[in-house]
C-alpha cells in the first residue's frame, strides 16, 4: 500500500442529499488546533440519523424489537469548522439491503454549497435481544426507501 499520495473522493454538493438537519456545535467540540476534532464528524453523522428515526417513530432506543448497529464508518475532511458555528448534516441512503442500509452522510457550514466534511456508515439491523441480523422492518425499509439518492 502506497502512502505517497492520497486519493480524494469527490466534494458533494447538497443535491447528492434527501434531508438536512441543523445542529448546533459546542464549545467542548473544538480541539487543540481551533476546529471539531475529528470524532465530532461521527457523532454529528450518528445524530442526525437516528433523529431522523426517532423523528419518525422508526426507533425507539430503549424498546425498539430491531436496531441498527454501526457496522463500517468513513469520513473524509475538506475545511474546518468550529464551535459554536451552526452546522447542518446531510443525509441519503445510497444501499438499502435486506437487513443493511448505507448512509451518505455530510457536514456543511450553514448555505455552503458543498460539504466541509463528508462519509458514511452502514447501519445492520439486528435483533435487540439476540443480536442477530434481523431483516429492515417493512416502515423503515418505506422511510429509508425515501431518503435513496445517487
Amino acid at each position: 500500500m502506497s502512502y505517497t499520495s492520497l486519493n480524494r473522493p469527490e466534494r458533494f454538493a447538497r443535491e447528492r442529499f434527501a434531508r438536512f438537519l441543523s445542529m448546533t456545535t459546542r464549545w467542548a467540540d473544538n480541539d487543540v488546533y481551533g476546529h471539531l476534532n475529528n470524532v465530532v464528524y461521527f457523532q454529528l453523522f450518528d445524530t442526525a440519523v437516528n433523529t431522523l428515526l426517532i423523528e419518525a417513530s422508526l426507533l425507539d432506543p430503549l424498546k425498539s424489537e430491531a436496531i441498527g448497529l454501526v457496522a463500517q464508518s468513513e469520513c473524509a475532511y475538506f475545511q474546518s469548522v468550529k464551535a459554536p458555528d451552526p452546522v447542518e448534516v446531510g443525509v441519503a441512503v445510497t444501499l438499502l439491503g435486506r437487513s443493511s442500509v448505507r448512509y451518505r452522510l455530510a457536514v456543511f457550514a450553514v448555505d455552503a454549497p458543498f460539504a466541509a466534511a463528508q462519509g458514511g456508515y452502514s447501519h445492520v439491523y439486528v435483533d435487540r435481544k439476540t443480536r442477530r441480523p434481523t431483516p429492515i422492518p417493512d416502515d423503515h425499509r418505506q422511510a429509508l426507501a425515501a431518503l435513496i439518492r445517487d
